[in-house]
């Protein structure tokens, strides 16, 4: 019998390679319940995982991924990839702003119940966040941001609660000034119901985050990894109720098509272009930027292939 394969981090944290591929083949057979075209092409992501093995570390090599957005594989690589992206974004952003300051916003707008309510209300959230840019009060103390989109479905009357987490970076003169530049957050909702162009006051949260550590924790990367999190938690669309899985991955799909997760203005957008990072959401999977190994390095080094059975639910070494 074939070995199970396992693939562990330098903390000897096992990688959840399993759990995903078990939720990809369960998303796939939703999609071809739902007779979407690639519901095959999903079921073959991540089949074969190609590593090198360097030391005692194994480093994913080659395979295919399928990147559709709610692909449950897919989305657990480019979360790790934006957080590791971000890293180096914001490394380099405090490099070249030292008394920058960041702070953590979530805009919230009414939940909706439909794929078309929910298509509009993400183009008008988009909309209005670019407004809300462009306000003096805010604009004045800008220097960029990263925004992320977040979809939860409520568990008792399945609506679906769209929302925004920015991680903007402001002057440090954002802090100082008598209210001229800081903006309370009973202000932020105000601006935000101005931007979102509605007859009521969205909920909104705003707090500052540093990037010191504290308490064994960085709270700033917290709030970057928070931003840079799923779109769509998979515990959302893999629940035990199947009619309803079908029902809000038919939505998702719909409401999603063409949208961006992950959009960087300001600053934060020129450090990732003068930096050369690839766009996550078309690009790369195999590679996150977590490991620097050279091309002779890695082609030199053992392979290890591991390949999904699909009767035994597990990646077995080939």
């Amino acid at each position: 019998m074939s070995e199970i394969f396992e693939d562990k981090t330098e903390n000897g944290k096992v990688r959840p390679w399993r759990e995903w591929k078990i939720e990809n083949v369960r998303y796939a057979e939703y999609l071809s319940i739902l007779e979407f075209k690639r519901a095959h092409d999903v079921r073959g992501c991540g089949e074969v995982l190609r590593f090198r093995k360097i030391g005692d570390h194994l480093k994913l090599y080659q395979t295919w991924f399928c990147k559709k957005r709610l692909c449950p594989l897919c989305n657990w690589r480019k979360s790790m990839k934006n957080s590791s992206q971000l890293k180096q974004i914001i490394a380099e952003t405090i490099k070249q702003e030292p008394t920058g300051r960041f702070l953590f916003l979530t805009l919230t707008v009414k939940n909706v119940m439909t794929a078309q309510a929910l298509k509009d209300s993400l183009r008008d959230m988009t909309k209005a966040f670019g407004k809300l840019t462009r306000y003096k009060k805010v604009a004045q103390n800008l220097l960029g941001y990263l925004r992320s989109t977040e979809i939860t479905v409520n568990e008792q009357d399945g609506s679906y609660n769209q929302h925004l987490h920015v991680l903007l970076f402001v002057k440090s003169s954002y802090f100082v000034g008598n209210n001229v530049n800081y903006i309370k957050q009973t202000d932020w909702a105000k601006l935000w119901q101005k931007a979102l162009k509605v007859n009521y006051e969205p909920m909104v949260h705003v707090q500052a985050v540093k990037a010191n550590k504290r308490k064994g924790s960085d709270s700033l990367q917290a709030s970057a990894e928070e931003t840079a999190k799923y779109e769509v938690k998979s515990a959302d669309y893999m629940t035990a109720d199947d009619e309803q899985n079908l029902s809000v991955i038919k939505d998702l799909e719909y409401a999603l098509a063409g949208t961006r997760q992950i959009s960087y203005g300001g600053l934060l957008k020129q450090v990732k272009q003068d930096l050369q990072l690839e766009d996550v959401e078309n690009g790369d999977l195999i590679h996150i930027g977590d490991e620097d190994y050279t091309k002779e390095e890695l082609e030199s080094a053992e392979e290890i292939v591991a390949k999904w059975d699909f009767n035994k639910q597990n990646y077995f070494v080939w």
